[in-house]
């Protein structure tokens, strides 16, 4: 079995009167990418920050690496790296500067390739204040990543980033997962969690709503799966069915039923099958019921 690498049992945390978390508890296992997914103001970057040590929290208790993140933040620092949803270096850093100084901090060689994989290889002698938004976060995830840490922590890492920059990012990211990195991932983008995270919890108003992995979640939704067909002769017509480019468009709460009776009726009309395709609920049309129902499951 996998190591639990982080504990996080009956947390909670307030702003004055304002309830930002709410009683939550989850734990993650060491390799695992845990995504934290849900609307402004559900609890997410208060979670994170507590997990940094950056604040103290309000009841229940959290380990990360055994440690506690807000007692022992100066051994958690040189173990764990953050990319934080916004950041700032002194303006008249160099992007080169960067990298020597937090690789000292944590006594590796500077990882150039790290920039130039991110799109800053020619950056290296500009100073911070002249970089884009986009470039700030490279350099912000560079800087988290460059000492292979136990545990990375990523909160909104993708924003702002082009394609590439992006591709490029999740490739970091997979590699560190299969190095044995644990990652714990908070995105507002919905296609990227369902892709990277290995279990996502929902967050809604400081409460997890639901946890578990991509397939899990979305399983548990209302939303029915869409089932795509293409034959030869276009004998599906007329069938209960929608047409869409040469395609008719099945809706069901039973794919597997279903494909199997659409495939009998094909070859009862001795037609021939093309193209089949079974899309099942996305994690964002799941993600939305969750929201507009206030958490119902």
């Amino acid at each position: 079995m996998s190591e639990i690498i982080i504990k996080v049992d009956n947390f909670g945390k307030c702003y004055g009167d304002f309830k930002a978390v709410d009683g939550i508890s989850f734990e993650v296992k060491s390799g695992e990418i845990f995504g934290i997914i849900g609307p402004n103001g559900a609890g997410k970057t208060t979670t994170l920050e507590c997990l940094e040590g950056l604040r103290m929290i309000d009841s229940g208790t959290m380990e990360v690496l055994g440690l506690n993140p807000w007692k022992e933040s100066r051994k958690i620092k040189n173990l764990i790296g953050v990319q934080l949803q916004s950041s700032s270096l002194p303006d008249t850093i160099t992007v080169k500067e960067s990298m020597e100084l937090f690789s000292s901090y944590h006594k590796v060689k500077p990882r150039y390739d790290l920039l130039s994989r991110l799109g800053l290889g020619d950056k290296l002698k500009s100073q911070y204040h002249i970089l884009s938004g986009g470039e700030k976060r490279r350099l912000a995830i560079a800087l988290a990543v460059a000492h292979n840490p136990k545990v990375l922590i990523l909160d909104e890492p993708t924003a702002a980033l082009d394609v590439k920059a992006r591709f490029e990012l999740h490739r970091i990211i997979k590699e560190l997962k299969d190095s044995g990195t644990t990652i714990i991932l908070a995105t507002h983008d919905m296609a990227e969690a369902e892709k990277m995270a290995d279990r996502i919890a929902i967050l809604l108003k400081g409460k997890i709503m639901v946890i578990g992995t991509p397939k899990e979640i979305t399983a548990k939704g209302s939303a029915l799966t869409k089932i795509s067909v293409r034959t030869l002769g276009n004998s599906l017509e007329g069938i209960f069915s929608k047409a869409m480019d040469e395609y008719h468009i099945f809706y069901t709460d039973k794919p597997g039923y279903k494909v199997m009776e659409i495939i009998n009726l094909i070859e009862s009309k001795e037609d021939v099958l093309i193209d089949l395709r079974v899309e099942r609920p996305s994690l964002e049309e799941r993600f939305l019921e969750i929201t507009s129902l206030g958490g119902g499951i």
